[in-house]
């Protein structure tokens, strides 16, 4: 890297730096405006006032790098091409005979390593704050609680249905599971005083982090999911609720929910376990012939993560590409066109991102020497075109039959993407 690269770099990076934490800065005075009582009552019980403000406010920094991380890039581009034109920096490098295409060539690189960057928070690091990001600030310190939005097990013909989904603790207040398909003596409904989700892969995570748990019996869950629910922040991702499960022994090793205080088939301990004849496992696991479980308790077997019950959409739009792909391959739920459209989209939205930022390259080499607010007002209809052939694609994907949904995804990059090379190649001999 040459010393002319190295100053371009830097000041691509620092102007880049500068709009984000400009923007960030904007984004939390104005809220912290409406919040700031709460977030000081939370510094009164627990944490200092900045520690609070870091734990409150940094996955929304992070949602908002996702959402303006692009647009950023983009700007900065015709800032940092704007100041070495105004300078003269930029055409005193021309003189010597070096291109535009050789100038620009640090930006671009970190254009795209920026987008990796993106990419790499939008998979591995947002998903971890879900619901991080779905809290007030009074609820910071403790679980929040969302309607729960009726979801249909197609595998095994029951509706899920509740009063409250306890986001951070997975649990189900007042669980109404409405059966379907025929479970010999358990009637139409499951009644119970609450379900918390097991999931034995992800116990098995939770147990390798925290070591060792105390034994607990059935009739404990109860009494330490209260306390639980509450006792840590809501990043961790195996949920300080499962304390009350990790020390049970007998749990099966298929996903499903725990119900306890279990009012209705009232004789629960009389019925047998029961199942489908369509599936080999059983279903419904009662006390009858588990011994695992209390008298008020039963295991119902479904796919169905409490991440589908949110009324919510950040379930979907905070999800990683792996867990939108499992809820499309999963024969327990059914996956709307548009569910099929989205996960098409984050798939192709990373190198869609850099054919917009190659987009914008013959702006920056602006040969007839437009000012740089005509050329960042010729950005702004670029980037509304971008996004409104983005919007097209996905409505007909998602709501008709003209195109597939993966088709209606890929659209915008068919379109885009050699229109963007072409430009590439073209600054490269300018």
């Amino acid at each position: 890297m040459t010393q002319i690269d190295r100053y371009v770099l830097i000041l691509f990076l620092r102007t880049v730096c500068v709009c984000f934490l400009s923007l960030a800065g904007i984004f939390i005075v104005f809220h912290a405006f409406t919040a700031m009582d709460d977030l000081i009552a939370q510094s009164k019980v627990g944490d200092s006032l900045p520690l609070v403000l870091a734990k409150f406010y940094g996955p929304y920094l992070l949602l908002l790098f996702d959402m303006t991380g692009t647009i950023i890039t983009l700007m900065a581009f015709l800032f940092t091409a704007g100041w070495l034109r105004r300078t003269g920096e930029l055409t005193a490098t021309l003189s010597a005979g070096v291109s535009h295409g050789r100038i620009l060539r640090p930006m671009v690189i970190a254009s795209l390593a920026i987008i990796s960057v993106q990419l790499a928070n939008r998979e591995w690091v947002i998903p971890r704050f879900r619901d991080s990001l779905t809290m007030k600030a009074k609820n910071l310190s403790g679980d929040i609680e969302q309607a729960v939005m009726p979801t249909y097990d197609q595998s095994s013909g029951i509706l899920i249905e509740g009063d409250k989904l306890r986001t951070l603790g997975r649990v189900i207040s007042r669980p109404n599971f409405r059966l379907y398909s025929d479970y010999a003596g358990f009637g139409d409904v499951l009644l119970a005083r609450e379900a918390i989700w097991w999931d034995p892969a992800a116990m098995a995570e939770w147990r390798a982090e925290k070591g060792p748990t105390e034994p607990a019996g059935p009739d404990t869950a109860s009494s330490q999911l209260a306390s639980a629910g509450t006792a840590t922040f809501g990043i961790d991702a195996k949920r300080s609720s499962w304390k009350d499960l990790a020390g049970r022994t007998g749990m099966p090793d298929v996903t499903g929910y725990l119900l306890q205080g279990v009012r209705r088939p009232e004789q629960l301990s009389s019925v047998p376990s029961a199942g489908l004849s369509s599936r080999e496992d059983m279903v419904i696991l009662t006390p009858a012939d588990q011994p695992w479980l209390g008298p008020t308790e039963c295991f119902v077997v479904t796919s169905i993560h409490p991440n589908m019950l949110q009324t919510q959409d950040t379930a979907t739009k905070l999800a990683s590409v792996m867990e939108l792909a499992g809820r499309v391959r999963n024969p327990a739920v059914h996956s709307s066109m548009a569910l099929r459209t989205t996960t098409h989209e984050r798939i192709v939205r990373a190198p869609l991102d850099f054919a917009l930022i190659l987009l914008v390259l013959p702006m920056v080499v602006n040969r007839r020497g437009r000012k740089l607010f005509v050329l960042i007002g010729s950005a702004v209809g670029l980037i509304i075109a971008f996004f409104a052939l983005k919007t097209v694609a996905s409505t007909l994907g998602g709501s008709t039959t003209l195109v597939t949904p993966g088709i209606a995804a890929w659209i915008p990059l068919l379109i885009i993407g050699p229109l963007a090379y072409s430009r590439y190649r073209h600054v490269q001999t300018v």
